[in-house]
Order: structure tokens, then sequence, then C-alpha cells
């Protein structure tokens, strides 16, 4: 009875760890009880933003050429003085990741020093130096830079990259790592020829770093995190993922960014047996999927998928695919479908039968379809009102076009393949390169990580009959 007490203690113990928490909890802390409430704001929110936009045109009111219809742009566009304003941000999220709130309230760091140079001591000044710390900050940036890593970029919690004004690139080794955070707001920059990076030590906080094995080479790579949201970013060009978000990640919004040149383009949930991604939650509005794209746009395993407001210019497997049972809910996006006669399907079911999927909740509602485009419906009472994805009526299909006139970063080409960098701080030439060979969906790279967590549950098991054992004696 002793060794059963010891063992029971142990487990819970475990359950306090990250991955304990992981493995453990089903009902994830940002996840929303109410995922449909979350929709029908999001539409309530586009409606009136399109409505004041209707009634100022036709007033032909001269102080309108702000208002585009797009909720999050007019949010904060719209004030004239929005420099000396710009925390404001953080209150014009809309959808699953609202409540991220990334710096606000916190000191504004600036970034002087585009170098990156030492994972473990970064100078002050740096990017990294500012993304460590453990306060509330708010990062900006002087002027125009290429910021080359030279390992995984890993955030602590409450921080904003806010890259208005500047013409910011991130690139190298690894990207950007969210791991078990939260509120984390990136905004402005451009993130590409992101590679694989690692066999390394990096750090993490002030006080502690540690050794870091291989990365997949994600532009964005959300792991256990929440409240996050990515914004009028332009990605391309990465080895793996342009944003994966897995490992019970949940209350994301990816909204207003420009994705181009890349085959994987956005992967949400671990794989198909993770059960705490049956919890994620993620809002995908206003992004442009452009030139060159193959497929995921996104592919998604488990969990609450609203896709809203988007324009698919181009894939050539599929735009959404999925399998695990998720809740894809579509609505209002544009899909222009590709000239080959054999892709012009939206919609993928990834290595699952017909009599497996066909129960799975997969609407289109208000979706505008370009070139022979169809989305493969599928759930329960398919021709009528449904109940898990349901919303109100989203009226702003037709209106695509002011939604996504901005996607990417501002007031900069979109374009990410600069080839030899010019335009930063200091003058000096940046030799950037293709990023590798392309990846098919059956390469998704999930074995490694699975084979990883199963040798850590094994350990794990271990080392609890081991103390169970000692607790005995």
């Amino acid at each position: 009875m002793l060794q059963l007490n010891c063992i029971v203690l142990f487990c819970i113990l475990v359950s306090f760890s990250p991955l304990g928490r992981a493995m453990l909890n089903l009902t994830l802390p940002g996840q929303h009880p109410d995922p449909d409430s979350v929709v029908r704001e999001f539409h309530r929110k586009v409606n009136a933003s399109i409505t004041r936009r209707q009634m100022l045109a036709d007033s032909q009111i001269q102080d309108s050429s702000c208002l585009t219809g797009n909720p999050i742009d007019d949010c904060w566009k719209c004030d004239p003085d929005w420099p000396n304003n710009r925390q404001r941000l953080a209150d014009c999220a809309i959808g699953f990741g609202q409540y991220a709130k990334g710096g606000q309230g916190g000191e504004f760091y600036i970034v002087t020093d585009s170098s990156d140079d030492d994972a473990v001591n970064p100078r002050p000044g740096t990017l990294r130096y500012g993304v460590i710390q453990t306060q509330p900050l708010w990062i900006v940036f002087p002027s125009n830079m290429m910021i080359k890593l030279s390992q995984e970029l890993i955030f602590n919690s409450f921080k904003t990259i806010d890259g208005r004004g500047a013409d910011v690139h991130i690139v190298g080794g690894g990207c950007i790592t969210l791991q078990y955070i939260s509120n984390v707001i990136i905004h402005n920059v451009h993130i590409h020829h992101c590679r694989p990076s690692g066999e390394a030590n990096v750090r993490s906080s002030p006080d502690h770093y540690g050794w870091r094995t291989e990365s997949d080479g994600d532009g964005i790579s959300i792991f256990g995190s929440k409240d996050i949201w990515i914004d009028h970013c332009t990605l391309s060009r990465c080895k793996d993922g342009l944003i994966d978000a897995v490992m019970g990640s949940t209350g994301i919004t990816i909204s207003n960014n420009y994705f181009s040149h890349h085959n994987e383009v956005m992967l949400l949930g671990h794989s198909d047996d993770y059960q705490p991604d049956s919890g994620m939650q993620v809002t995908i509005a206003f992004n442009h999927f452009g030139e060159q794209l193959v497929q995921r746009m996104p592919r998604c395993r488990k969990g609450y998928i609203h896709v809203v407001n988007n324009d698919y210019t181009h894939w050539e497997m599929y735009a959404i695919g999925g399998s695990g049972n998720p809740t894809i809910n579509s609505q209002g996006n544009r899909y222009t479908a590709p000239t080959n006669p054999f892709a012009k399907e939206v919609t993928k079911r990834v290595d699952t039968e017909e009599g497996k999927w066909k129960g799975w909740n997969w609407r289109s509602e208000g979706d505008i379809m370009v070139n022979g485009a169809f989305f493969v419906a599928s759930g329960e009472g398919v021709e009528v009102k449904y109940e898990k994805a349901y919303s109100v009526e989203p009226r702003s299909a037709d209106h695509i076009d002011f939604l996504i006139m901005h996607a990417g970063v501002l007031g900069v080409s979109r374009d990410n393949n600069l080839g030899m960098w010019s335009r930063g701080p200091n003058g000096e030439g940046d030799e950037i390169t293709e990023s590798g060979p392309e990846y098919t969906d059956d390469m998704a790279g999930t074995a490694k990580l699975t084979a990883e967590a199963y040798w850590v549950g094994v350990i794990w098991c271990l080392i609890a009959l081991l103390w169970g054992w000692l607790c005995e004696l």
C-alpha cells in the first residue's frame, strides 16, 4: 500500500511539470468554453466594420480612408497618432487569440543591435536579449534591419514584437520558438529562410539556458503555449512549416499575414492520437495565401479551427487538410483553384477512409469558389444548419479584396526573396540562400517527436517504479 501511495504521489508531482500537464490535461487553460460565441462575435465585428465603411463611403466623408472593413486594422490605424500609442494594438485582436496582450503595460525595449552571435549570453540591445526577459516588454525597431539567428529565438511570456515603421527580417537558425509560454504578439516582420539549428546551448530566460536538440526549421513554432497573436507578417521559404502549433497550444489568432513560396505552410496539432490537442482553438483570418504554395493552409489534427475571410490564390495539392477529427469552420473565404484538373478540391482528409471522416464536422458557409474549386463538407446534417460550427451568416466574402488588401508586412514589399541584403542599418551585405529540399505531406516530421515522447514516458514510469520500491524498503 505504501508503494502504491508513493507512486500516486510521484504522478501528482509529475503532473505539475509542463510535460506532465500536457500529457494529463485535456481541458486547456486557454481553451474558450464556448467557441461558437467567439465565432459569432468575430462576424459581428467584421460586419460592423464593413457597415461603417460603406456608410462613410456613401456619405463621401474625407477621413474615411482608414476604414477598410477589417476590424483589426481599423482598430489602430484610424488613430492618426498611433506611433505614440503603439500598445493600443494589444486591444485589437479578435478570434481565439483575442486575449493575447503581449507586452502591454510593460516598458519599450529598443532593438539597437541586429547581431545574434551568442545564444547563451546575448548582448543588451539585441532581439534575443529582449525576448528572454521575464517582465512584459514592447519590442520596437528604430531602423531597418536583418536579424540572422544563430539558434532558435526562444521567447518568454508577455512579449510583443512590433515591427511597424521599419523593415525587419528574421532569418537563419531555428527562427521563433514559443514553448510553454503565453501572451505573445508578433506583428509586422518578415520571417523567412529559417533552417534547422540546435545541438547547442540556448538561453530561454535570464537565469536559465539549456541544451537544444535539432529544431525542425519552422518559421514560428508554437509548443504548449496559449494566447498567441501573429499579425501582418510575411512568411516564406522555411525548411519545415511557416507556422506550426502543437502539444496542447490554444487561444491563437493568425491574421493579416502573407504566405508564399512554401510547401507545408501550417500544421495545427501534434498527432492524431495526442488528446490535449482536442482543446486547440485557432482563428485564421484575413490572410493571403499567395504564390507557389503547395499544401497545409492549414493541416489540422483535432481542435476547433475557424478559417474565415482569407484569400487563397494558389495551391498545388490542397488548401485545407486534416486528420484526427478536427472541427473546421470555413466561412467567407475565396478559394481560387489551380489549373490542374486533379487539384480543384479545397479539402483533403489525410490518410483516412471516408467511413471515418464522413462524420467529421467540416463546414463551408459563404465561401466563394473560383476556377472550379469545391469544398467537400462532412458531418451530421450537412445540408442544414449545424451545431458545432454554427455562427451568424457571414456576409463578408464579397468584401474580401478590402479585408485582405494590406495582408503581410505593412508599407514595404511582401517579397521575401531578397537575395543579397543591402537595406540593413550597417549597410553590410548578408547572403540568403534557399532553404533546402521540398517536403511532402507524408514527411510531417512528427515521428521523431512521438518517439521522444514515448521514451520520456518510459523513463518516467521506470523512475516511478524505482521510487515505489525505495518507499517500500
